[in-house]
């Protein structure tokens, strides 16, 4: 049975859907104020959480999903431009004032006074950090609004993972080994780019790393440091996605599949060929074979001497019952059953 979620689970109008980011994220048209966007991401991405484990578990991580990229976009400078001109706003070719700097918001929102700027960058250049872990360190306010600030000063979206579900073939295509290495997560691809979460800018050489692998641009969301940690715990625990999953081509991306070991052995099988034998398996197989020959033996060397007292009859039927019975049994154990 399907349901439409945007009408069912965010009231929204069925002639509006699919809704456009402002209609999905509840925000009247051409919303700039990035915290209102931000809040009502966080609410709706809430409300929607609701749904996760029940009937409809698909629909809701989907739906989660689109909401995540929808704030992502709106929340990204250049992104929301382009994508304001998509739905027809007009802007003014004048020059637009500078993005505030993440000391000047501090002071600004009353978190810190001139002083204690001027303290933390002392501190900041003193041990070769960035302000925002300097004001963390310092204790003048949490990772979570220096991030978001320090964000804002890069134009760059800030994205709290605990509330965002990557894509599991997004997550499937980059290993693990690169994921710590260079401390990130992929999330999804939006708008034919893949977009990361980081808690620093990736450097060159990963951007080059995942465009080689996806074949579209990269982009990165800021992320506390903690956040990133915890999701790469969670998705990349060891053991979890040690090597990338191959695509028939880079273009799908989006349905890249993990194969099994099962499926491998399957498709082996139905071409004839069956999975090598390791050293495990011929260990065992010898130690089945042995126990054959000595069951064997031991039960028709019973069997002769049960015969033998019935029968009161000479013991060579003893030896008899064990030619007859363990002969055989020890030739198809080691011209056979070992030759497999």
């Amino acid at each position: 049975m399907s349901i439409n979620v945007y009408k069912e689970w965010l009231g929204i109008p069925e002639e509006q859907c699919p809704p456009d980011y402002y209609a999905l994220l509840r925000l009247v048209q051409f919303e700039d104020d990035e915290e209102r966007i931000q809040g009502n991401y966080r609410k709706l991405n809430g409300h929607v959480r609701k749904y996760a484990t029940g009937q409809y578990s698909k629909e809701s991580q989907d739906l989660m999903n689109e909401i995540a990229r929808a704030m992502l976009c709106l929340t990204d400078p250049i992104r929301k431009r382009e994508y304001d001109k998509s739905l027809g706003r007009e802007f003014k070719e004048a020059t637009e004032g500078g993005r505030k700097s993440m000391g000047q918001a501090m002071i600004d929102d009353g978190i810190i006074s001139v002083d204690q700027l001027k303290e933390a960058e002392s501190y900041a250049d003193a041990r070769g950090l960035e302000l925002r872990d300097a004001v963390v360190q310092m204790k003048l306010t949490d990772i979570e609004t220096a991030t978001q600030l320090y964000a804002n000063e890069l134009g760059i979206s800030y994205i709290d993972l605990n509330e965002t579900l990557p894509d599991d073939s997004v997550l499937d295509q980059v290993p693990r080994n690169l994921v710590k290495l260079n401390t990130f997560i992929p999330l999804f691809i939006d708008d034919d780019m893949l977009l990361i979460a980081s808690a620093d800018e990736p450097t060159p050489d990963l951007v080059d790393e995942l465009r080689l692998r996806f074949s579209i641009p990269c982009k990165y969301a800021l992320a506390t440091p903690r956040s990133v940690n915890q999701a790469i715990a969670k998705y990349y625990a060891p053991g979890m996605r040690e090597e990338a999953v191959e695509t028939s081509t880079k273009s799908e991306t989006k349905g890249a599949t993990r194969k099994s070991s099962k499926e491998k052995k399957e498709k082996g099988k139905a071409k004839g060929k069956s999975a090598p034998e390791t050293a495990e398996d011929a260990s065992q197989k010898k130690m089945m074979g042995a126990m054959f020959i000595c069951w064997s033996l031991i039960g028709s060397f019973f069997l002769g001497n049960l015969i033998v007292d019935l029968l009161q009859t000479g013991s060579s039927l003893t030896y008899l019952f064990m030619l007859l019975i363990g002969a055989p049994v020890t030739a198809w154990v080691t011209l056979v059953y070992w030759k497999k």
